[in-house]
């Protein structure tokens, strides 16, 4: 019975307890025992644990009795970085409410505006709660004063709640019961339909899709199909998560669980798509309307340190599609690092742990380039390209105009640290467009920047002028046109392309000079001088010179005439010019990974 149901999920902004909140969830409604538990108990990757932040979205079935009947519920913790937006939208399309969690401490945040909008616009019912309500610097009556007026409720109907402690979570578990809608079918004929919002992959049931059951029901060993690939499987295993893989015998209208298809090939299950009955009418089928379709905002090459492992990369990669559904890569090929793929990510955080997670999970050594945004670029003959990498920006004799992408920018800070915020904020190229007001004490700024500003060390930078209070998230808002440039970096005067990037013009020498100052630091001596340029076009606008090393040729020499001295200076001197005329400077792999920090 659906009517028995309750399918939710909790939204928040990074590091406002999620995931210990959820953990108190576990414990109260028994799914795991006390003796078992651990601190982020849904947090199952090892990155996770170390950085404290939820990267997946997991979901988990629990019961819980309220007033005498039991009822299943069925949770999804979600991340909270903006980086991993697109596992909040996913997990939002397969419940019907959710719990808006605000730390106490910190109050509305840029992602607690951003999930409330997703959420609101998926029609979801929000309980709204203010979680750390026993830390020493909680605000909870003026973060409570900033939910009423987001959300336009009373303040006696926000739950003050402590995930550490467990304070008031029972209540908060009860209105999720009493608030939260019971599932109501999606369509107007009784065909099977479940909506896939994640996937991952096992070697021995192969493909496991994540599901929402719409209508009908999915039952072990039924004959299923794939709607948008037409691929057809058998449903080896159906069940759910307790948090663990939990075997049953069927899934019904409402619930969310799991199905093994035992399909070896990643590519034919997608996130977003409808498991139907193989053999239904396409005729008289209409599938589930899926997710939007996510847009990659920056982009990175990914080569093998060394070339042999070219397949090893390429199959991993297609794993981890599975369980990132924002990943997208295709082929590259560069004349200095071989064979490689280019990845879109939603942003830095994103590449950093796709990066991880190929060392860690699948044993790669990888030579990551410097990440950019794609770009459109008018070309003489009236077409459009559209370049993601410095390395393929065409001649500037051959285009008209070149457009990068911007986003909408929202910066939510206290209002005293509004000056030092617009005081960053001239620091790179921006349109304000607006400031609103959170309550007396918060200020939203609203600005509209090129992409490219803010997806390195924007939002650190932002950190430390507010002292951590500030916080950003941003949306796409389309393309621009601007006066941009390549700068080559050149090493012994041979180019290495994992360094040339895309600058506005009257950065270029700025930005050169940097780069080569930065690597003059970063890169190991040589025995033989060389030197470092950073060049626009055919120009030279900035230069360093690292110096060679130095053998001591003359040091078991003693007493004796000079002449013997000089000679073996002088040969050493003729061997480092040759060395210098034809010797290659080998860049070790972690200079690649010094050079993309800023």
């Amino acid at each position: 019975m659906t009517s028995h149901i309750r399918n939710f999920c909790i939204i928040a902004h990074i590091d406002h307890g999620k995931s210990t909140l959820a953990d108190r969830f576990l414990e109260l409604t028994g799914t795991v025992q006390k003796r078992n538990m651990k601190e982020q108990y849904l947090d199952t990757m090892e990155l996770e644990r170390e950085r404290g932040i939820t990267i997946k979205l997991q979901p988990v079935r629990m019961h819980y009795t309220l007033d005498g009947t039991e009822y299943e519920m069925n949770l999804i913790d979600t991340p909270g970085h903006v980086d991993f937006s697109y596992e909040v939208s996913r997990s939002l399309a397969a419940v019907e409410g959710a719990i808006l969690l605000v730390d106490a401490t910190k109050g509305v945040q840029a992602q607690t505006l951003a999930n409330l909008h997703l959420a609101q616009r998926q029609g979801l019912t929000i309980i709204p709660a203010v979680n750390k309500i026993d830390m020493p610097t909680a605000r909870t009556a003026q973060v409570k004063e900033e939910l009423s007026y987001l959300l336009g409720v009373e303040e006696s109907e926000i739950l003050e709640i402590s995930g550490k402690t467990g304070h008031n979570v029972r209540a908060l578990l009860d209105s999720v019961i009493r608030i939260v809608p019971a599932p109501q079918s999606r369509t107007h004929d009784k065909n099977t339909r479940a909506i896939i919002f994640d996937s991952s992959f096992d070697a021995y049931k192969g493909v496991l899709a994540f599901v929402r059951v719409v209508s009908g029901s999915i039952r072990h060993n039924d004959k299923i199909m794939a709607w948008a690939t037409r691929t057809r499987a058998d449903a080896l295993e159906v069940g759910y998560f307790a948090p663990k893989l939990t075997a049953a015998q069927r899934l019904d209208e409402g619930q969310i669980g799991y199905v093994a298809t035992g399909l070896k090939d990643p590519g034919e299950i997608r996130v977003g798509d409808t498991i139907t009955m193989a053999g239904t009418d396409p005729a008289h089928f209409e599938p589930l309307p899926g997710y939007r379709e996510i847009r990659p905002m920056v982009f990175a090459s990914f080569f093998p340190e060394n070339g042999e492992q070219y397949d090893e990369l390429k199959d991993a990669l297609g794993k981890l599609k599975l369980t990132d559904a924002a990943l997208q890569y295709e082929p590259e090929s560069s004349a200095g690092l071989g064979r490689g793929f280019r990845l879109g990510f939603l942003g830095m955080l994103h590449v950093e742990i796709v990066s991880e997670r190929l060392t860690r999970e699948f044993g790669l050594k990888l030579i990551v380039t410097t990440p950019s945004v794609q770009y459109e670029v008018q070309m003489n003959d009236g077409s459009t390209e559209l370049v993601r990498s410095a390395a393929l920006f065409p001649d500037p004799s051959r285009w008209t105009d070149i457009a990068e992408p911007v986003v909408a920018l929202e910066v939510i800070a206290p209002v005293q640290y509004m000056g030092a915020v617009m005081e960053l904020m001239g620091t790179i190229r921006n349109m304000y467009i607006a400031t609103e007001y959170i309550g007396t004490e918060t200020s939203v700024l609203k600005y509209r920047v090129p992409l490219s500003e803010i997806v390195t060390d924007f939002y650190d930078r932002l950190k430390s002028v507010s002292q951590g209070y500030a916080s950003m998230s941003y949306e796409p808002a389309g393309v621009q046109s601007y006066d941009l440039v390549r700068l080559d970096t050149l090493v012994a005067g041979e180019l290495v392309e994992p360094f040339s990037r895309i600058v506005p013009r009257e950065q270029a020498a700025y930005v050169g000079r940097t780069m080569v100052t930065k690597l003059k630091e970063v890169l190991p001596k040589q025995w033989f001088e060389v030197t470092l340029q950073a060049a626009l076009g055919g120009k030279i606008i900035a230069r360093e010179t690292i110096s060679a090393l130095r053998k001591d040729v003359t040091g078991y020499l003693y007493g004796g005439d000079v002449t013997r001295k000089m000679k073996l200076l002088k040969k050493q001197a003729k061997g480092k010019k040759r060395m210098k005329a034809e010797g290659r400077v080998q860049i070790p792999h972690d200079v690649f990974l010094k050079m993309l920090k800023k």
